[in-house]
């Protein structure tokens, strides 16, 4: 009895570990799938191989026999794709062509612009900001005669609309290059003349300072030599008109040139 009872317990048992035959087949179906049945070649099936360097072909479609050309469809898809082409395009050259904003001038740097405008010398920049100047007078619908004027200060709070300059006064230069070009050299010159002038003034004043410092006693001498740094002034700037130390010049020559051979033995 307990024989025949281990036998049917052993056979349950093997009934239940059997495999199903659509689970067995299945998995005899993937392992046909992962086994490799031919070679494979370097290209897909069907297709030459390429060159090195050698452009892809593009598919295209051609008209066929006898019939109309291919306008794109009826919808005007050629002509929406034309104009949003053109309208990149557009926004593209405006980007790169943008005015350069405002320049941020020194008074100083004011000055000498107006004096070179005042010769007819003008910078590119400047004629950039007078034709931007005179396109928004001419856009705004400005009355002809005020074409040639040119704003000063920012549109619709300039001087000449608030009234406090008169336009009638401002003078008016009609200058060629050539006009310009000799005014520019006068004025070089009329410079030239004052810093010569001014050079004169400065030696001939250290000479006399000389002559007053070698015509006091040797005390007084000596003592004028010694620079006064105290209380005043406050700012103490370099000496400009005092006697120059004998062989100051020499030596920094030579320690110029000391440096120089450094740098040229590295």
């Amino acid at each position: 009895m307990a024989l025949s009872s281990s036998i049917s317990m052993s056979r349950r048992l093997f009934k239940g570990l059997t495999i199903n035959p659509a689970l067995a087949s299945g998995m005899t179906c993937q392992h046909h799938q992962l086994q490799q049945h031919a070679p494979v070649s370097g290209t897909a099936k069907g297709k030459a191989k390429l060159k090195s360097g050698q452009q892809l072909k593009r598919n295209t479609i051609g008209a066929k026999k006898g019939g109309a050309p291919y306008t794109g469809g009826g919808g005007g898809g050629g002509r929406g794709r034309r104009e949003a082409i053109e309208r990149i395009t557009q926004i593209a050259e405006s980007c790169l062509n943008a005015s350069t904003p405002l320049r941020h001038l020194s008074p100083k740097e004011r000055l000498r612009e107006a004096k070179r405008e005042e010769l007819g010398l003008i910078s590119k920049e400047r004629q950039r900001e007078l034709d931007l100047a005179k396109a928004k007078a001419k856009s705004k619908g400005t009355r002809e005669g005020d074409g040639g004027r040119v704003l000063m200060g920012p549109p619709g709070l300039d001087y000449i609309s608030l009234g406090l300059v008169d336009e009638d006064a401002i003078p008016k230069y009609e200058l060629t290059v050539e006009d310009g070009r000799r005014l520019a050299k006068q004025y070089s010159q009329v410079l030239m003349r004052r810093h010569r002038a001014r050079q004169t003034a400065e030696s001939s004043l250290l000479s006399l300072k000389k002559e007053a410092i070698a015509a006091l006693p040797e005390k007084l001498r000596a003592a004028a030599m010694i620079p006064d740094m105290t209380p005043f002034p406050a700012n103490r700037y370099m000496a400009t008109l005092t006697p120059p130390i004998e062989g100051y010049i020499e030596k920094v020559r030579d320690a110029a040139k000391k440096y120089s051979v450094k740098e040229k033995l590295r």
